[in-house]
């Protein structure tokens, strides 16, 4: 097992050192990339076959998901037509480590017929993609970590590490933001991490709430219909001036009909606002102790928005 490991760490130390390679020999042509991207009306389409297209999937996914709209075409189905998903105020970004892949070459004619703007990412200077394309960027000369040269590797790795540097260069100068992403990325762990409160809220007539006059046969009735377990008590201006739990109302026990909400309400309770992350809303409810939160909105002085219940963030992998 020991030589394994041995294999793993000179893999691991081969595409780490042909990584700072290419963070070293970074230049200008980096930076027209860049702002060829920007420029684009369209959207960026992305290139490559075999490895090279698998990390061509990659970076699409990366680009369109952090706000720049982009997809795959395959080269060999380019040449069956799909040609046509490339147009004018489009920006192709074209992989190959060797740059004379001969399944490219019609994608790089149509390019140069139609003006479309062609960024070229090869390791060899004088190859037919680099001297082809508006943008030539230039991988280092690096060995292959297979150590016979002829599985890609780290020309994949250093590949992919080029368009994780070309997606966040468009991220950080759109100041792309978390909750951007979330818009692009609403499913799985990291789309609930960033859902907002408003996202998962409750509101409108499922609302429980009641006026501070409520006598507490009506509260309780409320509280049984709308199913939360609490209630918010509205002040003449329908602003939350408290909320009554079950805690409150064991609290109360003796003469509870005889009171109104007023008397039984726990008054200026712990909120939140619609635009906080719900991972927020989470972490108040741990910390406090309890299972739900209204909604308001601090700068507005409006009436409670809505309710968040710690089951609705459960449903949705927060918790």
């Amino acid at each position: 097992m020991s030589n394994f490991q041995e294999i793993a760490r000179r893999v691991i130390t081969i595409e780490s050192q042909a990584l700072q390679q290419l963070a070293d020999g970074l230049d200008d042509s980096f930076d027209r990339a860049v702002e060829t991207l920007l420029n684009a009306t369209g959207r960026v389409i992305i290139s490559g076959m075999g490895k090279s297209g698998h990390i061509a999937r990659k970076i699409a996914a990366t680009l369109a998901s952090t706000g720049t709209p982009a997809h795959f075409v395959h080269p060999a189905e380019a040449s069956h037509g799909d040609l046509g998903m490339m147009a004018q105020g489009d920006v192709v970004l074209m992989l190959s480590n060797s740059g004379e892949t001969p399944e490219l070459a019609d994608m790089i004619a149509y390019t140069r017929r139609f003006g479309i703007p062609l960024i070229g990412v090869a390791s060899k200077a004088q190859s037919t993609l680099l001297k082809q394309s508006d943008v030539a960027l230039l991988l280092p000369a690096a060995l292959e970590a297979c150590g016979t040269g002829i599985v890609p590797t780290t020309s994949t790795t250093m590949t992919l590490a080029l368009g994780d540097a070309l997606a966040v260069a468009l991220m950080e100068h759109r100041d792309f933001t978390p909750e951007n992403f979330r818009d692009f990325h609403p499913g799985g762990k990291l789309g609930a991490r960033l859902s907002k409160v408003r996202d998962l809220m409750h509101g409108g007539e499922a609302l429980p709430t009641v006026a501070l006059s409520a006598p507490m046969s009506d509260t309780l009735i409320e509280i049984s219909q709308k199913g939360f377990g609490v209630v918010g008590v509205t002040d003449l201006d329908g602003r939350l001036a408290g909320i009554i739990t079950d805690g409150d109302l064991r609290r109360h026990m003796d003469g509870l009909l005889s009171l109104t909400a007023a008397d039984v309400m726990t008054a200026a309770p712990t909120t939140i606002a619609p635009g906080a992350l719900a991972e927020e809303a989470v972490a108040i409810m741990n910390q406090r102790k309890i299972t739900c939160l209204f909604v308001v909105d601090p700068d507005s002085q409006k009436p409670a928005e809505g309710l968040l219940h710690i089951h609705d963030c459960l449903r949705v992998g927060l918790g």
